[in-house]
């Protein structure tokens, strides 16, 4: 199939989806900056379920949210590109996704220390992971990525 042809059979959406999908991945970027800088004042201004839930959370958990923010925004900046590539970095990133969601509603019960209301944005998350999953390998099945 010729560039062009790739080019035109695009959908309409995909700059716009895309590029949401940049941003997205680059606001988890700034939130996994913003946890890892956290300050012993920030630490101190957050009610103490959250704050032994910060103060105890496993390096491996910590590793997986720095995947998932990073695999994700590098993958997205790759279908930006239109490159096959993406579907593995956000599968890769998909998959650090279910690992710290785990952590958080399975191993600690995160519901109980941020309620029905504070589980809406990780429950978002792991919607979001996976339909850019879903996103890029129907792109690629579509022979729309190189």
């Amino acid at each position: 199939m010729s560039a062009n042809r790739k080019k035109s059979n695009l959908p309409k959406y995909f700059y716009l989806l895309t590029g949401l999908a940049v941003i997205w991945n680059l606001l988890g970027v700034m939130a996994f900056i913003g946890q890892i800088m956290i300050t012993p004042e920030m630490l101190a201004q957050m009610p103490i379920a959250e704050q032994n839930l910060y103060n105890n959370t496993p390096m491996w958990v910590t590793v997986a949210f720095a995947i998932a923010v990073f695999a994700g925004a590098i993958g997205c900046l790759v279908l930006l590109m239109k490159k096959a590539l993406s579907l593995n970095i956000l599968i890769i990133s998909m998959v650090a996704v279910f690992v710290q969601m785990f952590y958080l509603f399975v191993l600690v019960n995160g519901f109980s220390v941020y309620g029905v209301s504070g589980s809406i944005m990780p429950i978002m998350i792991i919607i979001v992971a996976i339909a850019l999953v879903y996103w890029a390998k129907s792109l690629k099945a579509r022979g729309l990525l190189s």
